[in-house]
């Protein structure tokens, strides 16, 4: 058998090499994968990105399911084209992906269905919008509509911090065509934890708990990026809270879309906060994996993947159940210098083909990439491409171990001015110490 995934970042590369593992399946392409894709067995990259030529290529390869990664695609309406063309593709419809493609669609779609989430104001005149702003006390949240590649949110702590925001997004126009209106919302506080689901429209399959680190810096401190890290479980999602957030959240969100017609099948992503009262509210939905969440995850399942897709692919989700790992499992990102604003690219990693040839004799590591290529002297170095370079992702026993765990092997790769967080997985090692 062979299988397709889309993309080429960390995510892909943790979801194609877990597909890999079936002996089911001979070959897993990669479109366009990266240097992590390139080296892994199993896995092979391919140089197309038109919808149209990946629509021919996976008829030619005679391709069982074709999974798919990045928010972009969906936004193209990849799983659409699949679709008409008769190919078995996991993810939602271009329609039902406005739940991440546009903030304003989600908003108003938690309003209908009554979805806890934080109180909004919607704009298109930046005049307004700063008039409201001064109407309001800070924090605020300013969030550009469309997709901004994680970068459309501003927590803003002052009202000066605001009103740049909304010049940056309206006036400036810093997002393009996805800054054309905002969404200005209250500022939630409390845990903020990722609650991942499968699902084939009727059927919900919850996969394990995990906890991103959105901001650059130890302690939660400097800009938002797409993420620093990840581990899983997380200790801040108790069955009962669980119970709740299936019940009040991720139910009505499919039950929703299907009364408006809409038959949502793939990954849906809630980003949540958990407040002091111990109530789940909706910060966002993405209408695939997280980024790094998913190669913590995917490390800790035991399952077979390709099982669960092709169940939720036919309709039979509720006759699969996923087994997970009862150790913990943290990402690390390796970001480039300058990330997130100006990503340095081309620098050489070392330590990574050592790391390579060890992964393969232990399930307690993988390195995941994500912004890497093949290059230098006859192309086998393998340099930077992008923000998010590398996820050193490990088990351990627990949170603590996990994370000493991944430290020890970034100890062991290296490239100029690499940057990263120090503290992953703190929330969850203190809130066990407190326990």
């Amino acid at each position: 058998m062979k299988l397709l995934v889309i993309g080429g970042g960390g995510r892909e590369h943790a979801l194609a090499w877990k597909l890999s593992l079936s002996p089911r399946v001979h070959k897993v392409f990669v479109a366009p994968g990266n240097a992590g894709t390139a080296l892994e067995r199993g896995l092979e990259n391919i140089s197309i990105t038109s919808i149209p030529e990946l629509i021919e290529f996976a008829k030619q390869e005679q391709i069982a399911i074709t999974v798919v990664g990045p928010e972009t695609s969906l936004a193209e309406g990849i799983v659409d084209a699949f679709q008409a063309a008769g190919l078995k593709i996991f993810g939602p419809v271009q329609q039902a992906a406005q739940l991440e493609t546009s903030k304003i669609f989600a908003k108003e779609f938690m309003q209908r269905h009554h979805i806890p989430t934080a109180n909004y104001a919607r704009f298109q005149d930046p005049v307004l919008a700063h008039e409201y702003i001064d109407q309001k006390s800070t924090p605020l949240v300013i969030k550009a509509d469309g997709l901004a590649a994680g970068k459309g949110v501003v927590v803003a702590q002052t009202n000066e911090q605001a009103h740049s925001a909304i010049n940056a997004i309206l006036v400036e126009k810093n997002f393009g065509s996805a800054g054309y209106e905002i969404i200005i919302e209250e500022f939630l506080r409390g845990t903020e934890v990722s609650f991942i689901v499968m699902t084939d429209g009727c059927h919900i399959l919850p996969l394990a708990t995990s906890q991103d680190h959105k901001r650059l810096f130890d302690g939660d401190l400097g800009p938002n990026t797409g993420g620093m890290g990840a581990y899983s479980p997380t200790p801040f999602i108790s069955p009962s809270l669980h119970a709740q957030i299936m019940r009040n959240i991720i139910y009505p969100v499919i039950n929703g879309l299907k009364e408006e017609g809409i038959n949502y099948t793939g990954f849906l992503y809630a980003g949540l906060m958990i407040t002091a009262e111990d109530q789940a509210k909706v910060l966002e939905f993405n209408c695939r994996l997280g980024d790094p969440e998913t190669q913590p995850i995917m490390l800790r399942l035991k399952s077979e993947l390709l099982t669960l897709i092709t169940h939720a692919v036919n309709g039979t989700l509720d006759k699969v159940d996923a087994e997970w790992d009862r150790r913990a499992a943290l990402g690390v990102v390796m970001a480039a210098h300058g990330y997130p604003e100006d990503p340095r690219k081309n620098d050489v990693i070392q330590g990574l083909q050592d790391l390579i040839i060890d992964q393969e004799n232990t399930d307690s590591f993988h390195i995941f990439h994500a912004g890497t290529r093949m290059g230098g002297n006859d192309e086998k170095e393998i340099m930077t491409a992008g923000g998010r370079v590398v996820c050193v992702t490990a088990l351990g026993e627990n949170v603590r171990i996990a994370q000493q765990n991944a430290y020890k092997l970034i100890e062991k790769i290296h490239f100029d001015d690499y940057q990263i967080r120090h503290d992953i997985g703190y929330q969850g090692i203190n809130y066990q110490r407190k326990k």
